[in-house]
């Protein structure tokens, strides 16, 4: 193994430890953990000595060091958390009517009062 195929391995491991710690840590940074372990794979793809292999003509010329793992994210603690209450969505929408309304009287109430001539 050169020296390029080892900085690429070290790289794609870098990236492989980086999607593990990614799905560990949940929300946002669990969503990233698949592509980067994807990633990882496609820089393993990109060593110098297999590019070299496959522009001779020889595409499997060496195997891939190793598969990457399945990243599974972890279970998302704030779903299992009962609800903190607040307003009903429809008390908010009716309430949301019946202000939209009560201003559109007033508007129409005021143009009254300044009739167009």
């Amino acid at each position: 193994m050169t020296r390029g195929d080892q900085l690429i391995e070290r790289a794609a491991g870098r990236l492989d430890d980086l999607a593990r710690s990614a799905a560990a840590g949940g929300g946002l940074k669990a969503k990233l953990a698949r592509p980067l372990a994807e990633d990882a794979a496609l820089v393993r793809g990109m060593r110098p000595g297999l590019v070299a292999a496959r522009l001779r003509g020889k595409p499997d010329a060496e195997p891939p060091a190793a598969t990457p793992p399945r990243v599974e994210p972890a279970p998302d603690p704030r779903a299992a958390r009962p609800s903190q209450g607040g307003p009903s969505p429809i008390a908010l929408v009716a309430a949301a009517f019946v202000l939209g309304l009560l201003l559109a009287k007033v508007v129409d109430w005021r143009s009254h009062a300044y009739p167009r001539r």
